[in-house]
């Protein structure tokens, strides 16, 4: 088998976030008077970090101001979800395949370090990623491919020999532009708006590190 690394995304990857992000995007925004749509919620801030969409909404802003809205937000989506939280179908099961056959793994995510900790700490998968990197290891999120790059080098590979698995749309370019192959998600968007990615999965049920190997080699 060829020598190659996974990344994970968190949000919609790991774990099947994004309906609660949305109710806690939602509340954080209307309390602060901005009213979104779904469509602009995946236009406008999904896969993006906290410090870029809320520069976005409320103009530049003093570091601290930045980044204590942004924990605010995030303290909202942990109320919310904290006691649904599961794993992605099929993940650990996935993840324990590849740790079998000392395929390092690392999660490239968007998502402030307390929301990696608290979806690692409620999961229990913390031990099977040899990296981690989040929004404080990027200056340009997503679609920029900052992350992969750098989570590949994390992994000390090319970025042409990672497999990214990923839901959000500038998640998937982010990937592609850094050289990685890509599987999407269907959390988040449609097989059809995933089309162009090399595999699309509903979830991580019968997948094998098999199934990974053929991307690289096609």
């Amino acid at each position: 088998m060829n020598s190659f690394g996974v990344v994970f995304d968190m949000d919609g990857v790991i774990v099947d976030t994004n309906p609660y992000h949305k109710i806690s995007l939602k509340q954080f925004c209307e309390k602060y008077g901005y009213h979104f749509t779904d469509e602009d919620l995946i236009k406008n801030i999904y896969g993006r970090t906290n410090n870029e969409w809320i520069t976005n909404l409320f103009g530049l802003l003093p570091k601290q101001k930045l980044l204590d809205l942004g924990e605010e937000k995030e303290e909202m989506f942990r109320a919310i979800y904290k006691d649904v939280i599961e794993p992605v179908a099929g993940l650990e099961s996935f993840l324990k395949k590849l740790s079998h056959q000392k395929i390092p793994c690392a999660i490239g995510t968007s998502a402030p370090r307390s929301n990696v900790d608290f979806v690692l700490d409620n999961t229990g998968l913390r031990k099977y990623f040899s990296a981690i990197l989040d929004q404080a290891d990027v200056e340009r999120g997503k679609p920029n491919p900052e992350i992969y790059i750098k989570t590949a080098q994390a992994l000390t590979l090319p970025p042409a020999q990672t497999i990214v698995f990923e839901d959000s749309l500038s998640g998937v370019e982010a990937a592609q532009r850094a050289g990685a192959r890509v599987v999407g998600v269907t959390t988040t968007h449609t097989p059809a708006e995933l089309k162009h990615c090399d595999l699309v999965i509903q979830d991580f049920t019968d997948l094998g590190p098999e199934n990974l190997a053929v991307l690289l080699s096609a």
